[in-house]
């Protein structure tokens, strides 16, 4: 730490006035804006600044001298440690105010939008074990905590598996209870760490790349599916299959154990081979269609590298409210923008003539088209590429022309050829989905050309974090 930040002030007690960006909470001094994290709106704390620019400042609550009325006790044992579930101190109400409110003044502040028809944001039922996938890093250098370095404690010599801290991109808190998956995700994550330290496997040198054991992927499905995943840096069969014995044995509820060799420099897997050990190479998801009066329930395939909404109840409801929005007919030809796997499609597919998906990912095309079969949808068709490159004039000739668009782009939004080409190509209806209401506005405000924005939908699936998924109804009206 600098001198200069070692000067900054302690400020006492100042008043949490508001949720804010990127899980942190708002407060004002003398006109300037603190940044906090882990603490509630209406909370008064003592602020340590650590970091101070000239519009804002950054700090850390060191005491709470009154505690809001919306705090409520942390269930997680790693709450201010681990960067995850930042608003796990605040009550769910207020947790969905906030979001609601994230949602409203981006599309008003940011892309001038009319938020009179929008509705009040779609709560999760589950706010703990809601999680379908959870990943762990395995690294040799520990993260310890204020109060084990006071009390002396030892961590581990062999490092730790768990979550990185946020913003070091080597340290890794070691993480004994999760709250975000069921069980036995957090029985399986033990288990591998017991069995690593017991027979002395390498955990993973993130810095000078040595090392055995590099992560741990644990996804679930609503079925009762299970599949891990281990990921190692070395093919070093007396090392690996014992442990994987290990977890075929203890663990009967994994339905499919595979492993990755990735002797790379970085942690990505999409371009590695999978290796089944045990079981079937893949989970399988159920979920009810809209007309469940006119259709059999929706079967997904799930493999290790597939991409699916990871939080399964929240998926339905959203999927749900994308179907009500987009008031579909049963001869219109629906174009799914950034499809992923196909499931937005094929949740859609029943109800109209024909599906025209269109995604980056080969590998999520590849499960689109095997779940259309699956499923047996043959009035749906998935395509592959850069969708500026892919949605021309050209493939919307060839492919027939869009009454209605859904589109789901990742965080940073449209490209700005792939927003012109939805207002020459003129669908009398697009159904926006976002997952960062800041890009969504400035797409939306472009959009207002041709369309009006109409019912607005939050939909929460990432309780105790700032994030939200938001629905846009854009109908055209020149």
């Amino acid at each position: 730490m600098s001198r200069k930040n070692k000067d900054l002030p302690l400020l006492s007690a100042v008043e949490i006035i508001d949720a804010g960006a990127e899980g942190m909470a708002i407060a004002r001094h003398e006109g300037m804006v603190i940044f906090i994290p882990f603490v509630v709106p209406g909370d008064i704390v003592d602020i340590q600044l650590y970091k101070k620019k000239k519009n804002y400042a950054e700090g850390r609550a060191v005491r709470i001298l009154k505690e809001s009325s919306l705090r409520v006790p942390p269930v997680c044992p790693h709450f201010g440690v681990c960067g995850g579930c930042k608003w796990q101190t605040t009550n769910y109400k207020a947790q969905l105010d906030a979001k609601q409110r994230q949602v409203r003044d981006n599309l008003m502040r940011l892309g001038d939008i009319d938020c009179s028809e929008m509705r009040p944001i779609c709560g999760s039922d589950s706010i703990f074990h809601y999680r379908n996938k959870l990943e762990f890093t395995f690294s040799t250098r520990a993260w310890r905590t204020a109060e084990q370095i006071a009390s002396n404690e030892e961590t581990p010599a062999q490092g730790a598996l768990g979550f990185h801290i946020p913003q070091l991109f080597d340290k890794v808190l070691p993480i004994e209870h999760c709250v975000l998956q069921a069980e036995p995700s957090n029985a399986i994550r033990l288990a591998v760490r017991d069995y690593a330290i017991a027979h002395q496997l390498p955990f993973y040198d993130i810095r000078n790349h040595t090392g055995f054991l590099r992560n741990l992927v644990i996804r679930n499905t609503s079925t009762g599916h299970w599949m891990v995943i281990l990921i190692v840096a070395e093919d070093i069969p007396e090392h690996l299959f014992p442990l994987l014995d290990m977890l075929h044995e203890r663990f009967p509820e994994i339905t499919s154990l595979q492993y990755i060799i990735n002797n790379k420099m970085n942690d990505s897997y999409s371009d590695l081979e999978v290796h089944t050990y045990r079981g079937s190479d893949h989970i399988e998801e159920c979920m009810s269609p809209w007309h469940p009066e006119k259709q059999k329930d929706l079967h997904f395939i799930i493999n290790p590298k597939s991409f699916y909404q990871t939080n399964s109840a929240q998926a339905q409801r959203l999927y749900s409210f994308v179907a009500e929005l987009a008031e579909l007919q049963p001869n219109d030809t629906l174009y799914d923008l950034y499809t992923g796997t196909g499931t937005i499609a094929l949740f859609l597919a029943s109800q109209v003539k024909r599906v025209v998906g269109i995604e980056y990912v080969e590998e999520a095309i590849a499960d689109a088209r095997l779940n259309a079969r699956l499923n047996g949808f043959e009035n749906a068709v998935f395509y592959a590429g850069d969708m500026a490159k892919v949605l021309t004039s050209e493939f919307i000739e060839a492919n027939g022309h869009p009454d209605v668009v859904v589109t789901d782009p990742p965080r940073a939004g449209m490209h700005e050829s792939v927003v012109r080409q939805l207002l020459d190509t003129a669908p009398r209806k697009i159904v926006y989905v976002s997952c960062n209401p800041a890009t969504q506005a400035r797409d939306l405000h472009l959009l207002s050309e041709r369309y009006k924005v109409r019912r607005i939908q939050p939909v929460d699936m990432f309780p105790h974090t700032q994030h939200v998924e938001n629905i846009a109804e854009l109908v055209l009206i020149r």
